[in-house]
């Protein structure tokens, strides 16, 4: 069963209360201090993703030796001008 975040309108404060999928939203809940039925609005959260794995590059996916059919070329030398713009950066930092 998820759980769902729901903030009273009046006070500010939320609850937690786990729902089915099928359930309703909550228009009212109990309040835990006074015990009274208040109104509430469902907060939506961020949704946190992780990756796992050895590691997610444009180079995991497809046939191992095969070469990129549009712009291989120019993407090697591109990452080989992004290398060299950025050591004189990061000498310039230090």
């Amino acid at each position: 069963m998820p759980t769902y975040v729901y903030k009273f309108v009046e006070t500010g404060e939320t609850i937690e209360v786990q729902q089915d999928f099928s359930d309703d939203s909550l228009t009212e809940a109990l309040h835990p201090v006074d015990g009274t039925m208040r109104p509430v609005k469902k907060v939506f959260l961020p949704v946190g993703i992780t990756f796992k794995g050895g590691g997610f590059y444009k180079t995991d996916s497809g046939k191992s030796g095969s070469v990129p059919t549009s712009g291989g070329s120019s993407d090697s030398s591109s990452s080989s001008s992004d290398s060299s713009s950025a050591s004189p950066a990061a000498s310039s930092a230090d």
